[in-house]
């Protein structure tokens, strides 16, 4: 008989549940788990090869952590083993496993009782600790939680919007909204004075430069104009940030209290309803007295049938608009502003959210480009629900630092120093990477509830992305957050820019929508085995600056990709 030893397996198989939780284990205990689990044990199987018998031997170490499929695999590529006892000496080895597994748990259970027989461990207060165990991961023996004050706030929001008091609250938001944008007006003309009152002083010095004055001069001055701007703009923050603040609380005070009064009949308070006032309906002015006439919005929408057996109905939109135009509101509309917020506020908390992407780049801040034009909107009104923008970012850059944190640890630590100090200054900064994106809540805006910021890189102005590009993935995801997160209605930036460039001809913009419309055509058709099938509205915004004729030629895109549904009209002749 020939026998195959192998000497260089020491296993662990995962062996599941245990009799006991080891935190809370007396030392006693542990220590006979200790002395029974951890031995070593032979495995021993024999088989035949024609006339020759064959026996493999294997020492395990209990207890057994490794996949009982992993360490199989192991023995038959180590010792090539035959094809033919594969199966068998599976079957062997998981029996041999569980078998003395088993045997090891018996026996220190064993021991463990009569440990508590013979009074070495302290029965009472070995049932106390497992009482505790018990009642702290069984949910039936938990503590209710605590009713938390935003869930009873929204429960009393909701309940209010939709009764006849939602008037009175629009009001309300409208009179604050008109209160902060007057705050924010007084802080652009003081900073535009100021800048004016530089500029001055920056063309004196410039006509002294080297006469009188030499260049340090000239940047002793213009250190003092930044220190001074930004000093101006701390103090406008923190005041706008104070009476943010107030008028939130003032807000939500007021909300619970009108909610007291609907339930008490007999109160008069509620005839005295806030009215807005007529001065506050205002139109936009430019600087130059004009008055700002929009550029004509252009628009085309379509129903399509989307799905293999089971088809659903959506709703798709072409816009020529900018983004923004969804998060502002329209204070030059002299009628209807109360129904313009009604229905984002009937939605708020509902099942059909509104959504938008907006394309940002890796940095979390909202210091440069489409990010601070966001949170200048997003400052016009109180939040009254959800944190302000700022405090939203600042917790996405926690969460960012503590992946790349969990990420670096899994990462081989760097030889010298140099490289950790790069690697750490690095670390520090939270930048997402291309296709990522993070959600902010907003219900302050004039038609959306989520804002995706979704992060992309120049690679977008590029013709040559592909639908496996980071951006693309980035919108697959997004449309997955929409499905699991009851966001019905979504607004995405069809060329992927918000802005038009020289290099964006028109093949470039045919080919780009083109991509776009049936990458996204194919996420839509996965949305049936994300949410089972839920109508939803999907608009495709192109920017203000493109032509015409390029937005028709877009809008005849769209149903060939798409296939619309179009009506079929049937004659008989009698």
């Amino acid at each position: 008989m020939t026998t195959l030893v192998h000497g260089g397996t020491r296993g662990h198989l995962d062996r599941g549940l245990f009799y006991g939780v080891p935190d809370i284990l007396p030392k006693k205990m542990k220590k006979n788990r200790e002395r029974f689990c951890s031995r070593e044990r032979e495995f021993v199987y024999k088989f035949k090869i024609g006339s020759q018998c064959l026996e493999l031997r294997v020492p395990l170490k209990f207890p057994v952590q490794e996949n009982v499929s992993y360490l199989h695999g192991r023995l038959m590529l180590l010792h090539s083993l035959p094809c033919f006892i594969e199966k068998d000496l599976k079957e062997a080895l998981s029996q041999f496993i569980e078998g003395e597994s088993l045997r090891d748990y018996d026996r220190e259970a064993e021991a463990s009782l009569e440990a508590v027989k013979s009074g070495e461990v302290d029965l009472h207060h070995l049932a106390s600790t497992w009482a505790k165990a018990y009642a702290e991961t069984t949910l039936e023996h938990a503590r209710p939680e605590e009713p938390s004050w935003d869930e009873d706030f929204a429960d009393v929001y909701h309940d209010l919007i939709h009764s006849p008091a939602s008037e009175t609250l629009l009001n309300l938001e409208h009179n604050y909204f008109v209160s902060i944008s007057e705050l924010i007006g007084e802080r652009d003309v003081e900073l535009k004075k100021l800048r004016e009152r530089q500029g001055i002083e920056m063309e004196k010095v410039m006509q002294e430069l080297g006469k009188s004055l030499t260049d340090q001069d000239v940047n002793s001055l213009a250190a003092q104009h930044f220190e001074s701007q930004q000093d101006l703009e701390n103090k406008w923050s923190n005041e706008l940030k104070q009476s943010t603040a107030i008028q939130k609380q003032e807000y939500q005070e007021w909300v619970i209290k009108l909610h007291q009064d609907l339930k008490n009949p007999n109160n008069s308070s509620l005839s005295e309803e806030i009215k807005v006032q007529p001065s506050q309906f205002r139109e936009s002015v430019e600087p130059n007295g004009r008055i700002y006439e929009e550029q004509r919005k252009l628009e085309e929408s379509f129903t399509i049938h989307l799905g293999a057996q089971l088809k659903t109905m959506h709703n798709l939109r072409l816009l020529r608009a900018d983004m923004l135009d969804f998060c502002k509101h329209k204070r030059n509309h002299r009628s209807g502003v109360k129904l313009h917020r009604l229905q984002t506020a009937l939605s708020l908390y509902s099942t059909s959210l509104c959504g938008l992407v907006l394309l940002v780049d890796n940095r979390i801040n909202s210091y440069s480009g489409i990010k601070r034009d966001f949170a200048t909107v997003c400052q016009e009104c109180t939040d009254f629900h959800f944190p302000r923008i700022e405090e939203q970012l600042e917790v996405v850059q926690q969460v960012v630092l503590y992946a790349r944190t969990q990420r670096r640890s899994k990462l081989k630590e760097p030889h010298d120093r140099t490289t950790f100090r790069m690697n750490l200054g690095l670390w520090r900064k939270p930048r997402s990477q291309t296709g990522e994106f993070y959600i902010t809540r907003h219900s302050n805006l004039s038609e959306i509830h989520v804002a995706f910021h979704l992060c992309v890189d120049d690679n977008v102005k590029s013709g040559n992305i592909t639908a496996r590009d980071p951006a693309i993935m980035g919108l697959r995801n997004i449309l997955k957050v929409c499905c699991t997160h009851d966001i019905t209605t979504i607004s995405i930036p069809l060329l992927l820019v918000h802005d038009m460039s020289e290099e964006m001809t028109i093949p470039w913009c045919l080919k780009r929508a083109e991509l776009v419309f049936k990458c996204v055509k194919g996420f839509m058709m996965e949305m049936a085995s994300w949410d089972g099938g839920i109508s939803r509205t999907v608009q495709f915004l192109v920017p203000q600056s493109i032509s015409e004729e390029m937005f028709y030629q877009l809008s005849n895109m769209l149903p060939q990709i798409f296939r619309v549904s179009s009506t079929l009209t049937l004659t008989s002749k009698h």
